[in-house]
């Protein structure tokens, strides 16, 4: 099952086919689709690449298990809630068995992106996914496989096909223009 034939498909209607045949395939390409998205989204709050990539991954995992029991309307907002909670979790987690002094570190730090620009969740989910559509393809590529499948540069080249300096090149406007896109739309310009 090729993800591009089904892109024209709606969030609701993948979720149909996979209720009716119970095909994990159905859940791939939907989440697929807010890969970039979740990344985004655990990155503001976690603020660690590598924690925010592990944290897509358990929540795939939860999603696919959770997809199983029960019946979602809205996968869009639903996701978003599975990976914000997880989130919350990490941190509540982490700030458990930090010193004080880590705590105000971390909660001065400097993010991918800013918390008051982002207080509204729902428009920084909208805002994610039309900044993705907005992303060349080359550049999408490059940022999913460096950034969710932890991909070296040299690993992107040879599944590519792009050079070294391409990828990086790719992977570096791709991640600035998606901040870009996002910062423009949540400030009401887009």
């Amino acid at each position: 099952m090729k993800a591009d034939k089904y892109q024209q498909y709606p969030d609701n209607e993948l979720l149909e086919n996979f209720y009716a045949s119970r095909d994990n395939a159905w859940l791939g390409i939907l989440l697929q689709r807010y890969t970039l998205l979740l990344f985004g989204v655990c990155m503001k709050y976690l603020k660690q690449e590598d924690d925010a990539k592990d944290a897509v991954q358990q929540v795939f995992l939860k999603a696919i298990s959770e997809l199983h029991k029960y019946k979602v309307d809205f996968f869009k907002s639903w996701i978003y809630m599975v990976a914000k909670n997880h989130c919350l979790m990490k941190i509540r987690d982490r700030q458990g068995k930090l010193p004080a002094e880590l705590k105000e570190e971390m909660a001065g730090e400097d993010s991918f992106f800013s918390a008051e620009l982002f207080s509204d969740k729902e428009k920084l989910l909208n805002a994610l996914t039309t900044a993705l559509s907005e992303l060349n393809a080359r550049q999408k590529q490059c940022v999913a496989l460096f950034y969710l499948e932890r991909k070296s540069y040299t690993q992107i080249a040879t599944l590519t096909g792009f050079s070294m300096l391409q990828v990086k090149s790719y992977i570096q406007n791709g991640k600035r223009n998606l901040k870009l896109a996002v910062t423009k739309i949540m400030q009401g310009h887009g």
